[in-house]
């Protein structure tokens, strides 16, 4: 159930022969990434749970369960603004009832994360991703 965008990073994942490769791939996805204004890095947005600050901030366009699922997110990390990265490709795009049905754990498996991320960091991984399927469960209701 993978979009287009994440299919490609596993593509390029599967192409990289190492994990420091693949390291410098993750951090150059998060400096792509525009940053969020710090206005919106309040408390609200924040994701408790990681070891460096997470801000994700959801955007929704439609209402229901067939609306379309959007974030952005920053960090004061940049291998945890490429693990952001990769979360938007994963979710961004689909509609917040599929974002719901997403098995993350087992999509960011076939990146081979898990084996090489700290315990603190797969953490901080769980945590935005539940705080995701929050915000799609929220807006599906």
């Amino acid at each position: 159930m993978a979009t287009e965008a994440f299919e490609e990073i596993v593509e390029t994942f599967a192409f990289l022969d190492d994990w420091e490769d693949r390291y410098r791939h993750v951090i150059e996805l998060g400096r792509a990434m525009a940053p969020l204004d710090p206005a919106v890095k309040v408390p609200a947005t924040r994701v408790e749970g990681c070891a460096s600050q997470v801000w994700l901030l959801p955007r929704i366009e439609g209402q229901g369960p067939s609306a379309r699922f959007d974030f952005r997110g920053d960090s004061d990390a940049m291998i945890v603004r490429g693990l952001i990265a990769i979360l938007h490709a994963l979710y961004s795009g689909i509609t917040v009832a599929e974002a719901a049905r997403v098995d993350a754990a087992a999509e960011l498996a076939r990146l081979g994360l898990e084996e090489h991320l700290s315990s603190q960091r797969s953490n901080g991984l769980r945590a935005m991703v539940t705080r995701l399927r929050q915000h799609a469960a929220e807006a599906a209701s």
